[in-house]
């Protein structure tokens, strides 16, 4: 793979770019109206855009009363890939300029086998894309990673579920192998980005995304930027204590959150259900299979199991008991829940509106909307190249 180095040299380039990006092909009318350059201006910014190899054209306009305006849109030959690295799976897609995903592929794996291995796979992953003639030249990748990340210097920190990642550097690793720029986040905040780009969350610039997967945590959007905290580590609400005297955490600590409720903790509570007796549903389900998992409780309340039914209630009241303070300092405009759990549909986004209905102040919950995420198994890969693209589409 090569190399592009080019990138927008001022302002109005980086502008231009983003505006294709994110509407699509424009006339350089259109184009004009926007970003209030003359039309000389206007000319020389595309036309170097063109040279630079990020822009080309597309055609002409319908006709504005007179001369008709040519098109542009974003070079076709453009590649952004996303790479989101979850507890248990990975997932690789590859997008054009436009962010349009192009090819999609998952598997699954544990990040606990380590960097070396885990990175390797998903390498072979945009390996099989690459084989299906639907990436050449890499021109940026993003990356997310379930644990906290030190954003500046792209690698994970002191990440409790990720052994041997630690201060792995996984942004100057992947960029020497593609040839591109590469950028690291969290996982919840690629998330994030993915529903400001593709989500429900385009039209709104200060929200919150919980996700609730393998752990628990929370990408935090301020004027349409995901804010990351001093070291990386905002958002973090899997930690945050709900019980002095629950169950111990893989933080080391006891009563939080992911304690109580997360993908691992709900396998943990529903295989307690399926052995004491509490669930005959859960039970066969274990016998069959010989371990417990998100889909089958959510199986068992659709199939109106008692005890099922009460794990996802008593998880959605422990999650909307830690959303009501956030809600109540961070006022955000949107809440969006996400995440496998999440899977778990309406009656959990039912209990967690419940709580913080009732427990926030109703100048904070008046007018807001708490609704599950629409971009399924995408928005981690979607966040992932917005987050590149933007630093791609960023001016010199």
């Amino acid at each position: 793979m090569t190399r592009m180095t080019a990138r927008p040299e001022n302002v109005h380039q980086a502008q231009l770019l983003r505006l294709l990006r994110d509407d699509g092909p424009r006339s350089r009318a259109e184009l004009g109206d926007v970003v209030r350059l003359s039309r000389s201006k206007l000319a020389v910014e595309i036309d170097r855009l063109v040279e630079l190899g990020l822009v080309e054209p597309a055609g002409l306009a319908a006709s504005r009363g007179g001369r008709r305006s040519s098109i542009v849109r974003l070079s076709s030959r453009l590649r952004v890939v996303g790479i989101d690295i979850g507890a248990t799976s990975i997932d690789v897609a590859v997008t054009n300029g436009e962010l349009e995903i192009l090819g999609h592929v998952s598997m699954p794996c544990n990040v606990r086998q380590g960097p070396d291995v885990v990175l390797e796979k998903a390498l072979e992953l945009l390996g099989k894309l690459r084989g299906e003639g639907l990436v050449e030249d890499v021109h940026g990748a993003g990356i997310g990673v379930p644990g906290p990340v030190s954003f500046r210097e792209g690698m994970p920190v002191v990440p409790p579920i990720m052994p041997g990642w630690d201060r792995f550097p996984v942004r100057e690793v992947i960029s020497q192998r593609l040839g591109c720029p590469v950028l690291v986040d969290n996982d919840v905040n690629i998330m994030a980005l993915g529903e400001v780009h593709a989500g429900l969350a385009r039209s709104v610039d200060d929200f919150l995304l919980v996700k609730i997967g393998t752990g628990v945590g929370c990408g935090i959007v301020v004027g349409g930027a995901v804010y990351r905290g001093m070291s990386g580590s905002a958002g973090d609400i899997g930690h945050i204590r709900v019980d002095e005297d629950g169950p111990t955490c893989v933080c080391g600590n006891v009563g939080c959150l992911e304690a109580y409720f997360s993908g691992a903790a709900l396998a943990r509570d529903a295989t307690a259900a399926a052995r004491s007796g509490r669930s005959a549903f859960l039970a066969e389900r274990l016998e069959q299979a010989g371990e417990l998992t998100a889909v089958d409780v959510a199986a068992a309340v659709a199939a109106g199991d008692t005890a099922a039914v009460r794990l996802v209630r008593e998880g959605g009241r422990r999650v909307g008991q830690v959303l009501a303070g956030l809600i109540s300092f961070f006022n955000p405009g949107l809440v969006v829940i996400a995440g496998g759990v999440a899977g778990l549909g309406h009656m959990l986004l039912a209990e967690i509106r419940s709580v913080v209905y009732r427990r926030s102040p109703p100048l904070a919950t008046g007018n807001l909307p708490i609704v599950l995420s629409e971009l399924e198994d995408t928005a981690g890969v979607i966040g992932a190249t917005r987050l590149i693209s933007d630093h791609m589409f960023a001016a010199t």
